[in-house]
C-alpha cells in the first residue's frame, strides 16, 4: 500500500500551510482528510469551494446532509460517514433518518427517503437515473435544480470518498465528539 503524505500546519509551508490554517480557522481543527488532500492544494481548494457551493444550494442544510451521508455510506467511506453524522446532528437532520441510513433501515421522513433514494440511484447507475425514480423525486415536491444539486453532492463525495479509500484517514477526536 502506498504511504501518503499527511500534511499539517506545522510541517507545511506556502500555499498548503495557508489553506490548512484557513481550514483550522473555519472548522476549529483540520479534519484528517484535509491533511492528505493538501498534497494537491488545488484539489483541497476545489473540495472547499464545492462545499461552499453546496451550502448555497436550494437544499435545506439538514437535507443536504442526508444526501452527503447517503453518498458516503453508498461509497463505503467510513471517515466521511462519521463526518456527515456529526454534520447531520449539527444541522438538525432527523436522528431517525441518520440511524436508518447508518443501519440500512427504513427512513420514515418521505423527503429524506426520496433524497437518499435518488442519491443511491445516481451513484449506482453512474448518472443513468431511472425515469420512475426521477418522477417520484419530482412528485415529492423537488425541482430539477435540486436534482442537479444532488449531482453536485455526489461529485464532492466522489472526490473525498475516493481519496479516503486510498489514504485511510482516521476520524479526528473532534469529529467523534460531535456525534456522541
Amino acid at each position: 500500500m502506498t504511504d501518503y503524505t499527511f500534511h499539517t500546519i506545522e510541517n507545511s509551508d506556502g500555499e498548503r500551510k495557508e489553506i490548512l490554517q484557513s481550514v483550522k480557522d473555519s472548522y476549529g481543527f483540520v479534519p484528517n482528510l484535509f491533511g492528505y488532500m493538501a498534497e494537491a492544494p488545488v484539489t483541497l481548494k476545489a473540495y472547499l469551494e464545492l462545499n461552499k457551493l453546496i451550502s448555497q444550494s436550494s437544499l435545506p442544510p439538514a437535507l443536504a446532509q442526508v444526501a452527503l451521508l447517503t453518498a458516503s455510506i453508498e461509497n463505503k467511506c467510513e471517515f466521511c460517514s462519521i463526518a456527515h453524522q456529526a454534520m447531520a446532528k449539527k444541522f438538525g437532520t432527523a436522528p431517525q433518518t441518520v440511524h436508518a441510513l447508518i443501519n440500512n433501515g427504513v427512513i420514515e421522513d418521505n423527503k429524506d427517503q426520496t433524497v437518499a433514494s435518488v442519491v443511491r440511484e445516481i451513484i449506482n447507475t453512474r448518472g443513468w437515473v431511472n425515469e420512475d425514480v426521477l418522477n417520484a423525486f419530482y412528485s415529492a415536491g423537488f425541482t430539477q435544480q435540486q436534482y442537479f444539486e444532488l449531482i453536485l453532492v455526489v461529485t464532492i463525495k466522489t472526490l473525498s470518498n475516493y481519496i479516503n479509500h486510498q489514504t485511510l484517514p482516521r476520524a479526528n477526536n473532534e469529529l467523534l465528539q460531535m456525534i456522541t
